[in-house]
């Protein structure tokens, strides 16, 4: 269930993991502008964790739809120095870049993994400089950047279409020197999918985990959930108001048998996989488990 070189605490879960995501950014879709500041990025990601996320994944770079990429040395700024402090707190961190020099300071700040949401095609180099810092890899179904992303949402079978794409991007990056062990797949619900495709993608998640990889789902108040929610006249659900719909899908997610999952709101997320876990194995959690939720949740 989890890839290779987590730290010990995340590879001892016997369940699925939570993600909690901090967008250290002015323009994510969720949350840009809130958490720019280091103390507000740091203070957001130590109340994450006490709320039940395993890791915290922290971006400097917006990919929403038509985002505008920032360079190498703003989004180093934005994010090693928060990586430094969540770390020093004890927090576990995950670095989401696209770009191999942001990761290989990220992991010497103490990132414990690399979450590339391009799979590697953003920055031909970034296989190279995983390959050598010796932790997980998380390689994410992409067709694009953000400002042409919505344009190739085209496929005639996307779960077979993004299934072959993530496996030129798993042997790729074998080749290139990381090992098996140590690489996840994200099929990449909301990157150059309409609606409908991310449905299609949940509903097969049988397909994907048979590839024998971890998988990580990234669904948290996405356009699709929005627009699944939406009212009678036609209007997506709100952002702050998809959260529900979310925990639902982290629970499917995670009785399915994904490694993780990565969301916003982290409470409502934390229970889930834990209910999923019980329902798994048909038995409460350890009591070590059972005690770290009670004091995360009050």
């Amino acid at each position: 269930m989890h890839p290779d070189g987590l730290p010990l605490a995340l590879s001892q879960l016997e369940r699925t993991a939570v993600m909690g995501v901090v967008n250290v950014t002015p323009d994510s879709f969720s949350d840009g502008g809130r958490y720019l500041d280091v103390n507000a990025a740091v203070s957001h990601g130590v109340a994450l964790h006490r709320s039940g996320a395993d890791v915290i994944d922290v971006g400097g770079e917006s990919t929403r739809p038509g985002a505008v990429r920032v360079d190498s040395h703003e989004e180093r700024q934005r994010v090693v120095p928060v990586i430094e402090r969540l770390v020093a707190a004890g927090v576990p961190v995950s670095i989401d870049t696209m770009r191999a020099e942001t990761a290989v300071d990220a992991v010497r700040a103490g990132a414990c993994m690399v979450n590339d949401v391009s799979g590697g095609l953003a920055d031909p180099e970034m296989y190279a400089a995983v390959s050598t810092l010796g932790v997980p890899y998380i390689a994410m179904h992409w067709r694009g950047h953000s400002d042409r992303m919505n344009d190739l949402a085209q496929y005639d079978d996307v779960v077979a279409e993004v299934l072959q794409e993530l496996g030129a991007r798993v042997t790729a990056a074998e080749a290139a020197g990381i090992p098996r062990s140590r690489i996840v797949i994200d099929p990449g619900l909301g990157f150059a999918k309409e609606p409908d495709h991310n449905w299609v993608i949940l509903r097969s998640l049988p397909d994907f985990l048979e590839v024998g990889l971890p998988v990580l789902i990234g669904a948290s108040r996405k356009r699709f959930i929005g627009a699944l929610l939406a009212d009678a006249e036609g209007s997506p659900r709100a952002l702050d108001g998809r959260d529900r719909a979310t925990d639902a899908i982290s629970a499917i997610a995670a009785h399915a048998g994904v490694w993780a999952v990565r969301v916003h709101d982290v409470a409502g997320t934390a229970d889930a996989v834990r209910v999923a876990a019980a329902w798994r194995s048909g038995s409460a959690p350890r009591s070590s488990e059972a005690a770290q939720t009670g004091s995360s949740h009050g």
